[in-house]
């Protein structure tokens, strides 16, 4: 390990500029530390790599690594290899440091190689190359240390004999290690971006695992390289790899093997616990479904696998439910994540993430899905190559796919297949085998539960957002006489569903019903007695009742529908021929009115009354005078009230806001909303309506009063005719003449003793109103041949946009609409 300071070399070695001076503290290596960017240039070049390839840091910084840097795999055959013992025979050690340093290596690499340095003739380096994963510049972690140094201390016997038990990229350890404390106080040093505390925990594991683990990068972990050093002796490394070889092959182990059996063994198993507890870390921080897909894909590339290709189920994706039983050759599957260590872009043309597919049956995929269980392909052989790729229409996978090692494992919860994961290794890495199957299996397990976790907050999520949304009106835009604006904010990510909503019914006269309510409390409960109140009120406004009458009866209603629940509700109507708002409120927050004349806006003063549900409370109603351009904003306590602070101070900050000036209805909702900073803070949910009362221009109005007698039927129709014509919509006289002679007949027909009414009002559409004193509401019916009436309301529903009726406090209104022509 580099210390960054220069020791007085031992007796009997002579110190050089390429010299690594040997560690007087037992098991601690020397180490030059070079770190490459990802486009193939030094970045980092610590000073014991300054002492072991002879280059200021000044130098060596952004140039080419390999210029730099042993690429040499193996010792030359011709050289001085006397001295060196065991070391001289072990060869093996991976390829060439230059399949590192140009990419084409995506997993740990260790090596050596013979060095001329200026001054002290050539020396022998070995090396290890961590490629790092993330998202920053760097790509290429090399370790070097200088072989002789190494070779010396093992051959000097003795205690430093005895306490280098295993030789890791980074530091030899043993678990009497004594300098444990200087090592993770000095591993800063080497490594960029690392703490002390980090590295002590590093230090820590290494101590208690017993296999090298090194870490480099502020958030990815370098992958396990066990066993990839230089052993202490070459005898027990044969030993072990001839145990390992018998351990793959089933056969059985020599008796002078066992102890290194169980010795492989037990690394491989506490290897792969703490892998497993790692990721069950790292996956599962959240109930995101799209963020936890990326979690489980990320978790296992590319320490336990090169490529990680995710398949879900069509309706988990969607957060829907699905038909029980086994998938089958029908079920389609989405590709959601793909993680791999190739080139980057290599994949996403042939295999793109979003793509939806079935498997057929003969398929391993189809397998793995059906059975629940892992399975596992050693070697994908071209044949298989063949098969798999003939599942992906115009485009060839077989060059990503042939020749590596594969495994299947379900993605399972509750015994149910929710998808699979895809596994690859590069060819040059070892196979997937029995003990990567379990890991494999008990991975996916642990990532099935967090997905099935996800799955069902997705699903439950959809469900709130799919009642809420089904709960709130979809208000047109413009309505006679006004303009209208909305915004629904729901309290919290998981209170969706609320008791907040707000409504617009259209009333005869060309008048607007405007509501706003707040069912106290959350849950689906508070919303589904929202929803019935919500019925009730559009329900009683079609009856044209007075605010007041309408609150007092939805008041009794809410008594019959039981006292578990408290709403309030204000409710106005706008009439904007007249030029009036007629309000009243059962214990809401009141309404702001902004004056165009002035821009002042103000708080409008009305009896609060008792919320609804409290029962035996009168309402009272107010008229208040509008012009045209004044605008009227109605909205519940969530928008103003805030834990702690007086609700006084929210509602002048309503005023205040709704006075400001906008370009448009939407950007001035906008603006209440920024000026109330409901992001933050503010748990209730908030439900806005804002209404700009345009009115309606007298000399757009025509009324006139008729006889109960036939012969005005004639009149009607004629000043009809002339009226649209001045209107200048003769495209609409044909029409409007013949459906108000079957209107003023009936009404002349049924009246008792009052005139009948006429009105029409050139609004958004073509309106026509006739009045009589009866209460009997008219019904649309089928005319037979020989009727003689029954026919006329036929014709008005067959011409009309809309039509309808509703009782007065005189009698009854029946109306029709017509479409105004586009100019």
């Amino acid at each position: 390990m580099d210390h960054g300071t220069q020791r007085d070399a031992p007796p009997g070695r002579r110190a050089g500029p390429g010299a690594v001076p040997a560690d007087p503290v037992a098991g601690r290596v020397p180490l030059a530390v070079v770190v490459v960017d990802r486009e193939g240039l030094v970045s980092h070049w610590s000073r014991g790599a300054r002492r072991l390839f002879v280059l200021p840091k000044e130098e060596a910084i952004g140039r080419p690594a390999p210029d730099l840097l042993p690429v040499s795999g193996v010792l030359p055959e011709d050289g001085d290899v006397t001295g060196y013992g065991s070391y001289a025979a072990y060869d093996g050690l991976g390829p060439g440091l230059e399949s590192s340093l140009d990419g084409h290596l995506s997993y740990p690499a260790a090596g050596r190689a013979r060095l001329t340095v200026p001054g002290n003739d050539r020396v022998d380096v070995l090396w290890w190359a961590y490629p790092l994963v993330g998202p920053g510049r760097e790509r290429l972690l090399v370790l070097a240390a200088d072989a002789d140094g190494l070779r010396r201390d093992h051959a000097g016997g003795g205690a430093q004999e005895t306490t280098v038990e295993r030789m890791a990229p980074g530091f030899a350890l043993h678990t009497d290690f004594p300098g444990a404390e200087e090592l993770a106080r000095r591993l800063p040093e080497i490594l960029p971006s690392m703490s002390v505390g980090e590295s002590a925990r590093i230090v820590a594991q290494v101590l208690e695992l017993g296999y090298p683990i090194l870490e480099f990068s502020q958030n990815e972990r370098v992958p396990v390289t066990p066993d990839w050093g230089v052993p202490r002796r070459a005898e027990r490394r044969a030993r072990r790899e001839r145990a390992a070889r018998a351990l793959a092959a089933g056969e059985p182990v020599p008796d002078e093997l066992r102890d290194e059996t169980e010795d492989l063994e037990y690394a491989a198993v506490r290897e792969r616990l703490e892998f497993l507890n790692e990721v069950s870390g790292r996956i599962g921080t959240s109930l995101d479904l799209s963020r936890t897909i990326v979690e489980v894909s990320k978790a296992v590339v590319p320490r336990f696998t090169d490529v990680a290709g995710t398949y879900l189920r069509e309706q988990v994706v969607a957060g829907e439910g699905f038909p029980d039983g086994v998938p089958d050759t029908t079920t389609m599957w989405h590709r959601v994540a793909l993680e791999h260590t190739d080139e980057p872009g290599r994949w996403d043309d042939v295999v793109p993430v979003g793509e939806a597919m079935p498997f057929p049956a003969h398929t391993p995929f189809f397998q793995c899905m059906t059975s629940g269980e892992p399975v596992l392909v050693p070697r994908i052989t071209e044949e298989m190559g063949h098969a798999v790729a003939s599942q992906f229409e115009k485009r060839d996978i077989r060059p990503l796919i042939t020749g590596r090692s594969m495994l299947l494992v379900p993605l399972k919860a509750r015994n149910v297949v929710l998808g699979f994961m895809i596994l690859l290794r590069h060819p040059e890495r070892p196979v997937f085998n029995d003990m990567d199957r379990v890991t494999g299996a008990e991975l996916a397990a642990r990532a099935g539960l967090v997905l099935d976790n996800a799955r069902m907050y997705t699903f439950q999520e959809n469900v709130a957002e799919t009642l809420q949304d089904s709960m709130l009106p979809h208000i047109p835009a413009r309505m006679a006489g006004c303009d209208i604006a909305t915004r629904y904010l729901p309290g919290t990510l998981l209170g969706r569903v609320g008791g907040d909503w707000f409504d617009s019914v259209k009333l005869p006269g060309a008048r607007t019903a405007l509501v706003v309510g707040d069912v106290m409390g959350h849950g689906l409960n508070s919303a589904a007695m929202m929803g019935q109140l919500r019925t009730a009120v559009q329900t009683m406004a079609g009856l044209d009742l007075p605010p007041a009458q309408l609150l007092r009866n939805l008041d009794d209603l809410a008594q019959r529908l039981g006292d578990t629940h408290l709403a309030t509700c204000l409710y106005a109507v706008y009439d904007p021929i007249a030029g009036e708002l007629h309000l009243a409120n059962a214990g809401h927050i009141p309404p702001v009115l902004v004056r165009a004349e002035d821009g002042s806006s103000e708080l409008i003063d009305l009896p609060t009354g008792a919320p609804i549900g409290v029962g035996g409370v009168p309402f009272e109603a107010v008229r208040v005078p509008v012009a045209p351009g004044d605008r009227l904003v109605m909205c519940t306590d969530g928008l103003v009230e805030v834990r702690g602070e007086d609700i006084g101070v929210g509602l002048a900050t309503l005023c205040e806001s709704a006075a400001h000036p906008a370009a448009s209805m939407d950007d001035a909702c906008d603006t209440i909303i920024r000026a109330l900073g409901t992001g933050g803070g503010r748990k209730d949910d908030v439900a806005l309506l804002m209404v700009r009362l345009g009115g309606i221009e007298s000399d757009a109005v025509a009324e006139w009063r008729l006889a109960r007698d036939p012969a005005e039927v004639g009149r009607a129709r004629a000043a009809v005719r002339e009226q649209v014509h001045d209107w200048g919509l003769p495209k609409l006289a044909g029409p409007a003449e013949l459906m108000v002679s079957e209107l003023v007949t009936n009404a002349v027909r049924h009246a008792h003793s009052r005139p009948v009414e006429l009105r029409l009002v050139r609004a958004d559409t073509l309106l026509c109103e006739v009045d009589d004193d009866d209460h009997e509401l008219p019904t649309l019916r089928s005319a037979g041949p020989d009727d003689e009436n029954g026919r006329g309301l036929r014709v008005v529903s067959t011409l009309a946009r809309e039509w309808g009726a509703s009782r007065t406090k005189a009698g009854k209104t029946v109306w029709f609409e017509l479409t105004l022509p586009r100019r």
